[in-house]
């Protein structure tokens, strides 16, 4: 069985709400990644979201605010979706097609310890799980 921590890539890193987004778009780019999970203020481990490069140009640059002054925390709406790193693949794409993420935190011990992307599901999933992922996550609603 393929689980959630085979196909992850580790590394993941959090941003606390408090930073700024113009912090997190810097993290972002040191650790070549798309979207970085928010931890609350002062609980490094629980997460209230998760912040996306998407998110700072739409949420933050293209409404005219400034990136130095708008924090990680000011975009964290919603319930933050997770998976546990021994989850089957299919419960991955559910979990991912249900709510239409494209990023998916791996968690193991109540620890983040990878993410799952789009890059990681098609280097690893079949073509007709890849077809199948894209029609639900980006179909319009």
């Amino acid at each position: 069985m393929t689980t959630a921590k085979d196909i992850m890539h580790t590394g993941a890193t959090w941003i606390p709400a408090h930073e700024t987004l113009d912090r997190a778009a810097q993290l972002m780019r040191d650790h070549k990644v798309g979207a970085l999970p928010i931890s609350a203020e002062g609980e490094q481990d629980r997460m209230i979201g998760i912040l996306t490069d998407r998110d700072i140009v739409v949420g933050c640059v293209a409404r005219g605010h400034d990136p130095s002054k708008m924090t990680a925390g000011d975009l964290a709406h919603g319930t933050p979706r997770w998976i546990d790193s021994g989850a089957d693949v299919e419960m991955v794409l559910e979990e991912m097609q249900t709510h239409r993420i494209r990023r998916l935190p791996v968690v193991e011990n109540k620890k983040l310890i990878g993410m799952i992307s789009e890059a990681d599901l098609a280097q690893h999933l079949t073509d007709e799980q890849i077809a199948c992922w894209v029609e639900k996550v980006y179909a319009p609603s």
